[in-house]
């Protein structure tokens, strides 16, 4: 086996995770498994999900891959980093890829791990396999889009590699190596459908300063509609899911990639219901009647605020009102609602959260869901904060999502801030389309007041440092 391809997600570890119970492929692996398969490499895949570690480690000791590949998110970090050293115990040289590793490359190699790939991976894996082969850990500064540890210890990050202009010349996604079968099964017994998960574009080219672009950069590649199409026709024909997602940052970017794409699904006689993300300024009459006539049963969008002046500092480059307008146009066609809405972003105030539960009232979602805004590293987001980030834990035992942000509301206040959110919009949801029991909209009403006065108590309250807690840059073991 000249590389064994791994991800970290393990959802029986995840308690969150099995309450959501929504899990999907890595298709992520399984594109650089297709790709690297037809390049003429040996390939096997570890799908974490539904696995154990111990099951990994049982992998590794019994198959002694030459390489091991993992993809990592902030999500899977500390999964990955017991996976390191059950990797390198079978002999395996490990190369690490994802969103997470490129900016804690020194972190990721001092814990073991051989190579960061920064970017695509098809590209890097298909030249490092043979050089390590050939040349072991020698002369990889030729080597484009990696990062790793010279002789010395020194980090060494060679310059970005190109990334891959035409995605229609891949490979499908590797599924045969995968039980899609356990996937749709999970999905149809907690919810009643089964799912299946496609990709037809990488990168956003938005500036949102608060997201990571460190794998596609701030591009947007998309594969012909002919080829997209292609590959849900194989779904149905293979799998035959109740529903698709599609994963694509924004699916709807391109109004004429759309229409050729649903003109070419209804030549080939595909149409499955299917959920997506996309934007607010992307959206018209044509662009949701034509979402709507593909299946289009919900659409999610980044709303993150209903602050006019926060969303222009996170660079989000929507408008309040349009957010609205095209809620309600989506809904006027029988397409659900969704949005995202992210609260704690720099500079936000009680009058922005105010602006914001108005923004939701008026806009009715059928859905959404809140998140606290933390800092990720390589972001525009971060740089602006960095001076105020701090930590109470070394980078072993937090991710991301656990750096603080000197100055800012307290994590207490955000729980209220949020409790108060949800309750009041549910409210104002029972009052618009009915459905609430009379002990339902009491809890309701108890919840809003407890959770405006807990904002009340807490609004004096800042993050601060204390000494037991660490500037993230003293972090750098």
């Amino acid at each position: 086996m000249d590389i064994l391809l791994a991800h970290a997600y393990y959802l029986y570890d995840d308690p969150h995770e099995q309450q959501v119970m929504k899990p999907y492929a890595p298709l992520g692996i399984l594109y650089l498994s297709s790709y690297l398969k037809r390049a003429g490499f040996s390939v096997g895949v570890f799908d974490s999900t539904f696995a154990s570690i111990d099951a990994f480690a049982e992998l590794v000791q019994r198959e002694r891959p030459s390489v091991v590949g993992l993809y990592v998110n902030l999500m899977t970090k500390f999964n990955a980093l017991k996976m390191i050293p059950l990797a390198k115990a079978a002999g395996a040289r490990v190369i690490l890829g994802g969103p997470e590793p490129p900016y804690y490359a020194q972190e990721y190699l001092q814990r073991g791990a051989d190579i960061v790939v920064r970017g695509e991976g098809e590209t890097a894996l298909a030249e490092l396999l043979p050089h390590l082969a050939r040349h072991g850990m020698s002369g990889l500064g030729e080597i484009a889009g990696i990062a790793y540890l010279d002789g010395d210890g020194r980090l060494v990050e060679t310059p970005p590699r190109p990334l891959m202009p035409d995605l229609s010349a891949n490979p499908h996604p590797d599924r045969d190596t995968v039980d899609i079968e356990h996937y749709m099964q999970v999905w149809k017994t907690h919810h009643g459908q089964s799912s299946v998960s496609v990709i037809h574009a990488r990168g956003c080219p938005y500036t949102c300063t608060w997201c990571s672009h460190s794998v596609y950069g701030n591009t947007h590649r998309r594969r012909t509609p002919e080829d997209a199409a292609d590959e849900l026709l194989w779904i149905k024909e293979r799998y035959n899911p109740d529903l698709i997602w599609y994963a694509d940052d924004v699916f709807a970017i391109n109004p004429r990639w759309l229409y050729a794409y649903a003109d070419v699904l209804k030549a080939r006689g595909v149409r499955i219901p299917f959920e997506c993300i996309s934007r607010a300024d992307r959206l018209n009459e044509q662009v949701v009647t034509t979402l709507a006539e593909m299946g289009c049963f919900r659409l999610w969008n980044g709303s993150e605020s209903g602050s006019q002046r926060v969303l222009d500092a996170m660079q989000r480059k929507v408008q309040v009102d349009d957010v609205r307008e095209k809620t309600h146009l989506l809904k006027q066609h029988g397409i659900q609602a969704g949005m995202f809405i992210m609260l704690g972003y720099d500079g936000e105030e009680v009058k922005d959260i105010t602006a914001t539960v108005e923004h939701l009232k008026r806009c009715d979602p059928d859905v959404f869901l809140t998140t606290v805004a933390y800092p990720i590293k390589g972001t525009p987001y971060y740089a602006k904060v960095e001076a105020d980030i701090f930590a109470d834990r070394a980078f072993d035992a937090r991710s991301d999502r656990d750096l603080q942000v000197a100055g800012r509301y307290t994590r207490r206040f955000y729980s209220f801030a949020t409790r108060w959110m949800v309750s009041e919009v549910a409210l104002n949801r029972a009052r618009l389309h009915g459905g609430a029991s009379p002990l339902r909209r009491v809890k309701l009403i108890a919840n809003i007041a407890i959770g405006r006065v807990g904002m009340r108590l807490a609004q004096g309250q800042r993050q601060k440092r204390t000494a037991a807690m660490t500037p993230n840059v003293a972090i750098m073991e």
